[in-house]
């Protein structure tokens, strides 16, 4: 929601067969802001960013977990893991899977390329692939991307620690 930050050209993009990453609200070809509104076009929706109206339509498997598009806690990270750790057992069923922030840059993007990297890329190959799928866009927190870099599983043990440090 950054205003220097261009909202997408498309709704949701598809980053390997599959799992797809997306927002709430993208330019459409008129060139106007529309929102981006999930029904059934897939078998398992993970919102990070919950807005009223946006589906996924009743039936639809929908994880919630809103975190910030900022530092994350131990158990927001917890959270981010189990999200990925959901996709991949999904993809892994042959289910279409829609990971979703606000613009579907970076809360999604964590998610997407951690999913990734527990498929078997690298860290950068992730996040790359996530980029020049989505958009240059993707990814542009760099904090997010230092968890990547580092592991989310170390980040949390990182953040666990200074949690109970500052305790």
């Amino acid at each position: 929601m950054e205003p220097d930050v261009p909202a997408p050209d498309s709704s949701w993009s598809e980053i390997v067969p599959g799992l797809w990453m997306g927002g709430h609200e993208f330019r459409g070809r008129s060139g106007h802001l529309e929102l981006a509104v999930v029904r059934d076009e897939f078998d398992l929706v993970q919102t990070l960013l919950r807005l009223p109206g946006h589906g996924p339509d009743p039936g639809v498997e929908h994880h919630v977990w809103p975190i910030p598009d900022g530092p994350l806690d131990g158990t927001q990270l917890a959270g981010v893991i189990r999200l990925a750790d959901a996709a991949c057992e999904a993809l892994d069923g042959g289910r279409r899977v829609l990971v979703r922030c606000y613009h579907g840059y970076n809360r999604s993007g964590l998610v997407v390329a951690h999913a990734l990297i527990r498929l078997g890329s690298s860290a950068e190959e992730a996040i790359r692939l996530v980029r020049s799928r989505r958009s240059p866009w993707a990814l542009h927190n760099e904090l997010f991307v230092a968890y990547l870099r580092a592991g989310l599983h170390t980040a949390r043990l990182l953040e666990d620690l200074a949690e109970e440090a500052a305790e």
